[in-house]
């Protein structure tokens, strides 16, 4: 042991108060034993797994964000109000077309009249409107 140091605690420094003791970790239950009490978890609010199964027509908990949601109805027809800011010739503008695909940053529709597909950036969207009913069950019930 270094000079000067306490032998009641290690590394207590001389006149300076001292930490409360903390539970050992032989008196905390293990993760292993809170994962086999029913109805307990390791980790209270914790999101089931990334490579978990999930059910068809459903997102994964943690993953319910609005592309997932387009993701869940492409080949329906959409109507999509985008904002434009600091834009003289047309702040807003609307868009109308079968949905293609949908990423994290955009959108792309095809118009089924002229065959024009649109890739338009997630940013600049106020919100999306469907003719038909939404492929969607809100994971929490």
């Amino acid at each position: 042991m270094p000079s000067g140091m306490p032998s009641g605690m290690p590394g207590a420094m001389p006149g300076m108060p001292s930490m409360p003791s903390m539970p050992s970790m032989q008196s905390m239950p293990s993760m292993q034993s809170m994962q086999s009490m029913p109805g307990m978890s390791a980790m209270p609010g914790a999101f089931p797994p990334a490579g978990a199964p999930t059910p068809p027509g459903m997102l994964p908990i943690e993953q319910s964000f609005i592309e997932n949601i387009l993701r869940l109805n492409l080949g329906k027809m959409a109507t999509l109000y985008m904002t434009y800011e600091n834009n003289s010739e047309w702040n807003a503008k609307i868009f109308r077309g079968v949905l293609e695909a949908a990423g994290r940053d955009h959108i792309i529709i095809s118009d089924p009249k002229t065959g024009m597909r649109y890739l338009l950036l997630m940013v600049n969207l106020d919100y999306v409107t469907f003719d038909e009913p939404l492929n969607y069950s809100y994971p929490f019930r």
